[in-house]
């Protein structure tokens, strides 16, 4: 007889744990590099070395009314960095920038005086002109489907020309009226061009408006919908439609926020100085796309934060007064304007390589 025995299982070793690639991604990066993949670390190095090389360069740059100035004048190119930048995450540019915050400047100021009017009626009626043109660049980048920087480019020979020819067929001069002796001016000034006293230093009202509109900016993008349409914008428009995201208003939004900040900008020139060239304004949308590029907002758009720009316009601000504290010829600005750029776009290309590879 034959005895059989059950087969027994035949017993498989467990898999060997398989080893996890490391693609950069699956596994934590220092802390080091972390902090490099934000885009506004680079640039506030870059503001932390120009502020101490001034300080060592130029002595007079260690006082209070100094940094005050400092401030101030990056506080000017700051206000208007804010709505660029944002515009640039939306994948968006306009060159019409600084030639509008004259446009809106000449509206207040020629309307004011010629109709003999409070000065807030100028006021008002310039926030809806520079509103209307950054409406009008908005629709035309999204209807007509053109590059903005085509579009823009157009508006900013088209109001470069308006700013001059209309100025001298009203008042006969390139330059507008003195309205200091009208009525609201007063009012007006302390709201758009007051100082107040800091331990002893004039400060301009201009620096905490700046600071302000930077922690609402930093919130709509963080903490917002409308921030997260921007940056889906800004990335891939088509696919940004696809879920949902109202393209043409936003892009529409973000011209016209540009337009918001050029009223402002030009409403402090009118109620500084109390009157406004006409031919100014030209260059000044470089100074703030180049703040906003140093701020680490990509050309592409997509990237970019509110914070970024901040410490660009202030070393823009440092190099622009630092040079004048230091002694040096004023004619260099431009040429450190450049070096600071094209060092902005090298350690922006470097820290994104760094932050990403294996």
């Amino acid at each position: 007889m034959i005895m059989t025995h059950p087969a027994e299982p035949a017993v498989t070793p467990p898999p060997a744990p398989r080893r996890e690639e490391s693609d950069g991604r699956t596994t934590e990066r220092p802390l080091a590099l972390r902090l490099l993949a934000r885009p506004e670390v680079g640039v506030f190095l870059g503001a932390v070395a120009v502020y101490v090389f001034f300080l060592i360069a130029a002595p007079p740059v260690r006082d209070g009314s100094s940094m005050a100035n400092v401030l101030y004048q990056s506080s000017t190119i700051g206000i208007m960095a804010l709505p660029v930048a944002l515009l640039m995450i939306g994948g968006e540019f306009d060159l019409s920038a600084g030639v509008a915050v004259i446009t809106s400047a000449l509206t207040a100021s020629m309307l004011s005086y010629q109709l003999t009017t409070n000065v807030w009626v100028g006021v008002l009626v310039a926030l809806l002109v520079s509103l209307a043109i950054g409406f009008f660049n908005g629709w035309m980048v999204v209807k007509t489907g053109l590059p903005s920087f085509l579009v823009t480019l157009g508006t900013f020979l088209i109001l470069q020309g308006v700013n001059l020819a209309v100025t001298k067929l009203i008042t006969g001069n390139v330059a507008t009226d003195d309205i200091s002796d009208m009525d609201g001016f007063g009012q007006a000034r302390k709201v758009f061009a007051s100082s107040f006293g800091v331990g002893g230093v004039q400060v301009k009202i201009t620096i905490v408006y700046w600071l302000v509109f930077a922690a609402i900016a930093t919130w709509v993008l963080i903490r917002t919908k409308f921030g997260n349409w921007i940056f889906a914008v800004g990335g891939n428009k088509e696919s940004a439609r696809a879920v949902g995201v109202p393209v043409t208003f936003t892009k529409i939004s973000l011209f016209m926020l540009v337009g918001f900040g050029a009223w402002f900008v030009g409403m402090h020139q009118l109620f500084t100085f109390n009157t406004v060239q006409s031919g100014e304004g030209v260059g000044q949308e470089l100074i703030y796309i180049a703040a906003a590029v140093i701020g680490g907002c990509l050309l592409t758009g997509g990237a970019g934060s509110a914070i970024g720009p901040v410490f660009g316009a202030f070393m823009f601000g440092m190099v622009q007064q630092g040079i004048v504290y230091a002694g040096w010829n004023p004619d260099w600005f431009k040429a450190f304007l450049g070096v600071m750029l094209l060092g902005a776009v090298l350690i922006n290309l470097w820290v994104g390589r760094t932050a990403t590879r294996r």
